[in-house]
């Protein structure tokens, strides 16, 4: 296989691993734990892995002894976040540490690939070939839920076959949720089946107080900034143009919070501010257009708006609306399926509740209709396909025009618009994220020895060196609340929002008025891997400012 320089060269960086668990270790159990919420209904529905201790390694004094050869499977769930194939190099090196017989096994496409038995032996030949790279194409990934007892049987008889006694699966909180179910299953039948986790989502909601953040976010924020940088590079030249950006980030703003401390646009929207603070449609909008006025009145008719891709949903009138409109096409959805296109919304608008119609009725109609296009695996409906950032421009245009009238806005107001998703999700990982996802894996094989299931893979103290890191894995039901899915109250791991009180958004928060009033542009970059450590292995701003 042909090489860029790059990948050439990328290919000899060696990830540096915590101290802790480089040689022989020692599993140090902390207390029992409980779900973050809804603690009977989670012990209930998990009986035999719910309330496990936290676990810890430290460096044993004696030197490591070769253990009995393990064969483990690996799965690469959801989305690609850069960094997997580096958790995938480090759950190798780490069952091989254990001894030099040990096997793992990849099952190809994701989920999907584990039910039908789609797999192949991930030798050194292979592995060589994807450390330090971005992409989940090893050994592909796919979004099938786990989360059947047929679906469970079926992956059990490929483990069975392959001898395979540890299941690892790297994905988000969906998919780590179905691993704690898959792990309960086996425990309860006695499949003899470890199930570990691995915290994927560049989206960065997959956080809490012992998972400092999930692998990918690190990179795909300075991707997205690097690009935002070069936008506003452009946009402070040419001074003639708004541009409005959607960043990734559904359930959480932690993209378009972390991109705002790097690149300091003009305007970034945190959609859990939007929520707390009960604003409409119409507010954003406003709040857009005045910071627009006050620099057209500099003679600055330029700037940049970020937004996050999951805002929409956050407004609470329109919340209100998307969950209703989520029940009615789980219930309902073979009958909406027969109504003829041109009538649809009229469907809608009569099966909905006076309140929810009334606001449906009133959206401009390519937004009601992207709002009920058909619904993701969970039952959702897909935000991304909403083109949020024309929405508001348009919006914005419209309000100005009416300023404008009104004597309170003279200038011009030229939007473009730009959607950064794909762009971050396979980027060759930062120094951080590789020397992270190697530690993920190397440690989800120290769990693996140390004989417990349904854990997650856990590496804290991030903001130190990577050496000085500190691993251990924790029990999945910890992280866990009941959700609605599908009409359904479920057990899901809770996602992590922006907190209003936490210190990278109230940095952010302190600056804003700055930013909006003059023209105080940040250029990060590209993604630096050799140079002086302070460019190259900086952490994020969102884990510099919690551990500040």
């Amino acid at each position: 296989m042909k090489k860029s320089a790059l990948q050439a060269a990328r290919a000899s960086y060696q990830p540096k691993l915590p101290v802790e668990i480089s040689g022989a270790v020692t599993v140090v159990e902390g207390k029992p734990t409980t779900s973050v919420a809804d603690q009977d209904e989670i012990k209930k529905l998990f009986p035999n892995t719910y309330g496990l201790p936290e676990i810890t390694f430290e460096r044993a004094s004696a030197d490591r002894k070769q253990g009995e050869p393990i064969n483990v499977g690996v799965i690469l769930s959801g989305g690609q976040a850069p960094g997997g194939h580096n958790v995938i190099s480090g759950i190798f090196d780490g069952i091989k540490s254990i001894n030099k017989q040990s096997r793992l096994y990849g099952f190809l496409m994701g989920p999907g690939g584990f039910v039908d038995h789609q797999y192949i032996e991930l030798t050194s030949d292979i592995i060589d070939q994807y450390r330090n790279t971005g992409g989940f194409d090893i050994i592909g990934s796919g979004r099938t839920k786990l989360e059947k007892k047929d679906q469970f049987d079926k992956g059990l008889e490929i483990l069975r076959k392959l001898n395979i006694s540890a299941l690892v699966i790297i994905g988000g909180d969906d998919s780590n949720t179905n691993a704690a179910v898959l792990a309960e299953y086996y425990k309860e039948i006695g499949a003899g089946v470890q199930v570990i986790g691995c915290p994927k989502t560049i989206d960065g909601d997959l956080k809490n107080n012992v998972i400092e953040t999930s692998f990918g976010f690190d990179t795909a924020t300075k991707v997205y900034s690097e690009v935002i940088g070069n936008i506003q590079r452009d946009c402070n030249s040419a001074k003639k143009y708004y541009h409005f950006i959607k960043l990734m980030g559904r359930s959480a703003s932690h993209i378009a919070l972390e991109c705002a401390l790097q690149v300091q646009p003009n305007v970034c929207i945190i959609s859990e501010e939007v929520e707390a603070k009960n604003m409409t449609l119409d507010d954003v909008v406003q709040q857009i257009a005045d910071v627009v006025a006050y620099r057209a009145a500099k003679g600055w008719n330029f700037g940049t708006i970020l937004i996050p891709e999951g805002l929409i949903e956050f407004i609470p009138a329109i919340k209100k609306l998307i969950a209703e409109l989520n029940d009615l096409l789980a219930s309902k959805g073979a009958e909406f399926a027969k109504v003829e296109a041109d009538k649809q919304r009229e469907w809608i608008i009569a099966n909905l509740s006076a309140d929810n119609a009334k606001i449906y009725e009133s959206l401009p109609a390519g937004v009601a209709r992207q709002l009920s296009l058909d619904r993701d695996p969970h039952g959702n409906v897909q935000v991304s396909l909403i083109e949020t950032e024309k929405l508001l421009s348009e919006m914005v245009a419209k309000r100005l025009g009416e300023m404008k009238v009104a004597g309170k806005y003279n200038g011009k107001f030229s939007p473009l618009h730009h959607f950064f998703g794909y762009e971050g999700r396979c980027a060759d990982p930062s120094n951080f994220d590789a020397d992270y996802c190697y530690a993920l894996g190397f440690n989800a094989a120290c769990l693996i020895e140390a004989g417990v299931t349904g854990y997650m893979s856990s590496v804290r103290n991030l903001t130190l060196p990577s050496v000085q890191w500190k691993a251990g894995g924790i029990p999945i039901t910890m992280m866990m609340n009941m959700e609605r899915r599908n009409g359904e109250l479920k057990p899901v791991i809770q996602k992590a929002l922006v907190k209003l009180d936490g210190k990278p958004f109230l940095e952010f928060a302190s600056k804003r008025k700055e930013w909006a009033e003059n023209t105080c542009y940040m250029y990060p970059g590209p993604i630096q891997f050799w140079g002086p450590a302070e460019v190259c292995d900086r952490t994020t701003m969102t884990l510099y400012y919690e551990n500040k």
